[in-house]
C-alpha cells in the first residue's frame, strides 16, 4: 500500500499513542510529579514524530493526500488530549479548552467541507501555530507544575493562549 510510508505510519503512530500520553498523566490520580514527567517524556516524544513526519515526507518525496489529511487529525487529537486531560486535573479551566475545541472542530468543518477540491495541506503558518504552543506547553508547564504546583494552571493556560491564538 503506497499511502502506508514511514511518515505516514509515524502520523498513526502519534495517534495511537495519545492513550498512554493520557494514562500516564492520569496514573495515581493526576498528581504524582514522576508520573507527570513520564507523561511529559511521552507527549514530548509524540510532538517530535508530528516534526519528524514531516520532514521525512518532504525529504523523500513521500506526500500522500492521507497523510495530508491525517497530520491535521493527528495535531487536534494531540491538542484535545492535552487540553481535556488537563481540564479534568483541575490544572487548565474548562472555558479555555472549550475554546481550543470549538476552533478546531470548526477547522476540520472547513476542510472536510472543501476535501472536494482536494485535501488542504498545512501552511507554513499553520504549522508554526502547532509547533509553538507544544513547545512552550512542554518546557514551561512541566517546570511549573512541579515547582510552582499553585500558580501551574496561570502558567499552563497563559502558554497555551498566547502561542495558540497568536499563530491561528
Amino acid at each position: 500500500m503506497k499511502e502506508l510510508n514511514l511518515p505516514n505510519t509515524l502520523t498513526i503512530f502519534r495517534i495511537l499513542a495519545l492513550p498512554f500520553c493520557a494514562y500516564a498523566l492520569f496514573k495515581n490520580g493526576g498528581s504524582d510529579d514522576s508520573w507527570r514527567i513520564i507523561a511529559f517524556t511521552l507527549f514530548f516524544i509524540v510532538g517530535l514524530s508530528d516534526i519528524l513526519d514531516g520532514k521525512i515526507a518532504r525529504s523523500r518525496n513521500q506526500i500522500t493526500e492521507f497523510g495530508k489529511l491525517l497530520d491535521p487529525i493527528a495535531d487536534k487529537a494531540m491538542l484535545a488530549t492535552a487540553s481535556i486531560s488537563a481540564s479534568l486535573l483541575g490544572m487548565l479551566s474548562w472555558w479555555v479548552t472549550a475554546i481550543f475545541l470549538i476552533r478546531e472542530v470548526a477547522v476540520t468543518i472547513l476542510r472536510f467541507a472543501v476535501i472536494k477540491k482536494g485535501v488542504i495541506p498545512a501552511s507554513k503558518g499553520a504549522k508554526l501555530k502547532t509547533f509553538f504552543p507544544k513547545l512552550f506547553s512542554r518546557l514551561l508547564y512541566p517546570a511549573a507544575a512541579i515547582i510552582f504546583k499553585y500558580t501551574s494552571r496561570l502558567v499552563y493556560g497563559s502558554c497555551h493562549i498566547s502561542n495558540h491564538y497568536y499563530w491561528s
